[in-house]
Order: structure tokens, then sequence, then C-alpha cells
């Protein structure tokens, strides 16, 4: 750190959620020596846990972190008829958070309901809403209904889904950000509740300029952590004049 200080105040919240594609134990380590201090969450994307081989020894390395394993997995585990198996499996690697999602495939209303409420019993849950079918659009209604209703049955957080890439959920098939639909979820659920999907940089800073740089966001790559660290601080041009300067901008 520089001997000066530029007036940036350390964050008081916002969470920042990393989607990992399988790195390894010994990556992880180079990652959390550089950024470990601003990583909240880290998901093992949609299968990618089931079929690594040393994953405890990278789970190991991610101790002291939030680990979940992506939802797709789960809707493969609940298609399958496994989810006793699963909640051991987490169990028995002493995982404490799990993801809940049905935007693959299609889990009755009542029953995800009920599923989050089951496994909030024994686990921290994350679910999250929103189609991966870029085709597939929901109201905002329907979206603000469906996140209440799931932090109602016992979900710590609801994730707003994108996908890896931004093209699905709040986002179009172009990757566009649905900016209206999004402004009326923010405004109908409370923000501290929803962790936004948000891989790209541009739309890190449009959070991150629309709801403050204590926003919650997901699906962050591991390379990325720091530069959103930036984009939170005002420290890049994106989001320079509105967090770290202020009113300041318009007086100079």
């Amino acid at each position: 750190m520089p001997d000066f200080d530029l007036g940036t105040a350390p964050r008081s919240g916002g969470l920042t959620h990393v989607l990992d594609k399988g790195l390894g134990p010994r990556a992880w380590e180079d990652v959390l020596e550089t950024a470990g201090q601003y990583i909240d969450v880290v998901k093992l994307g949609w299968g990618t846990a089931y079929v690594t081989p040393n994953l405890k020894s990278k789970l190991e390395v991610l101790r002291d972190k939030r680990v979940v394993m992506g939802g797709t997995f789960f809707e493969a585990v609940w298609a399958r008829g496994k989810v006793e198996e699963y909640k051991r499996w987490l169990g028995e690697l002493n995982l404490t958070h799990v993801e809940i999602s049905d935007g693959a495939v299609e889990i009755p209303r009542e029953e995800k309901l009920e599923l989050i409420a089951d496994l909030s019993k024994s686990f921290t849950v994350l679910s999250e809403v929103g189609s991966k079918d870029s085709s597939v659009e929901f109201t905002g209604d329907e979206w603000k209904t469906w996140m209440r209703e799931e932090l109602d049955a016992g979900a710590w957080k609801v994730i707003a889904e994108a996908r890896e890439g931004g093209t699905a959920g709040i986002f179009t098939s172009g990757g566009d950000m649905r900016a209206e639909l999004v402004e009326e979820i923010g405004s109908g659920v409370g923000l501290d509740d929803v962790i936004w999907e948000a891989p790209t940089k541009s739309a890190q800073a449009w959070f991150v300029k629309a709801f403050g740089p204590t926003v919650n966001l997901g699906n962050i790559p591991p390379e990325e952590v720091i530069p959103l660290e930036t984009l939170r601080l005002g420290l890049r041009a994106d989001t320079l004049k509105e967090v770290l300067l202020g009113d300041r901008a318009h007086a100079s």
C-alpha cells in the first residue's frame, strides 16, 4: 500500500461471490494470497466439484471461505432423486452452504420452497431465481414474489440469475442488462438479501453506480476480484466520479 491516503473508506458490506470453474489448490492459494480478503463466497460452478479428483485438497485451501456447489448440480441431484445422498455428501465434505436453483430443470414451485425449508435446517441456503434459457422472461412481479417467498422459506440470500457469461435471466441473450427489470427487483426486494450475478466489468460498474459500492455481486471470475474491488472504491474510471469523488466531481 502507498504511504498516502486518497480518502477511500473500507467497505462496510457487500458480498463478492466468486465463480470457480475448476482451479486447483495451488491456484487458489495464489488467489487467496492476493485477493482473499475481498472474497466472501466461492461457488464451485455447476457440476465441477463432482469431477474434481482432488476436491478435498482444494476445499482444505478454501476452509476459511463459504463454499457452495453450483445450483445446476443440485438440479441434477434432484432430478435423479438423490437429495438425501447429496446432503450426506455435503456433510462429509464439511460444507455448510448449499445452492438451490431451478433454472435448467423445472422444479414445482411448492416443492422448491419445501426443499429450501428442509435444507435450511442443516445448511445455509442460497436460492437462485431465473431461467438459464435466455428466451424465458419473467415479469418483475414474478421475480419479486419468488424472491420473497424463497427468503421466507429460509434462504439466506437469493441470487438473480445471469449465467456465467451474462446471457440470461436479468440479461438478454446478447448480454444487455434488463435495466428496468433489475431496478424494479431492487426496489421491491431488500438489496442486502439479493446477490446479482454480474460476470462482466460493465455489469459490475452498472450495479455499483445504481445501488452503491456495497451491492452484493456474484459469478465474479477469480481474476476479477481485485478489479471489482477497485470499482467498489471508485479507483477505476467507470465509477471514479460516482464513488470516490462524489459531489466533488461536479465542483472540479
